[in-house]
């Protein structure tokens, strides 16, 4: 588990900063840190993570959206959705991006952990 690496792009620093606390916590490794859609773009097209924590909500746009389609065109990445948005125009508009997962704030690292967890695994299975 110490080696999975993980890409946070969230726009509150003070819930990013939660989230690689929680991260630590259980050994995963926090790869970078991107707090909006053209840090997240850049981060990605410099490293591979292993999973990505993705906010919807990005500097008051829905941008987590876009930057999922993106993962999915270019990089076939696992990916979960972490939002305070839980209404169902929302969920219809990111279930097409095919999140592993769907937290939403507030969490606790239990939630983060084990959504994690079943994310990455869901993700070997279906790469096999």
């Amino acid at each position: 588990m110490a080696n999975i690496q993980i890409l946070i792009v969230e726009d509150e620093p003070l819930i990013a900063e939660d989230i690689c606390e929680y991260l630590s916590n259980v050994d995963y490794c926090v790869l970078d840190v991107a707090y909006n859609k053209s840090q997240a773009l850049n981060a990605l097209e410099m490293q591979t993570p292993d999973m990505i924590l993705l906010d919807i909500n990005l500097g008051g746009n829905l941008d987590g959206i876009e930057i999922a389609h993106l993962i999915n065109q270019k990089y076939q990445l696992p990916f979960i959705f972490l939002t305070s948005y839980a209404h169902k125009s929302i969920l219809d508009q990111v279930k097409v991006t095919r999140p592993l997962g769907y937290i939403v704030k507030p969490f606790t690292e239990k939630d983060l952990f084990s959504s994690i967890e079943i994310a990455l695994y869901n993700f070997s299975q279906s790469a096999q």
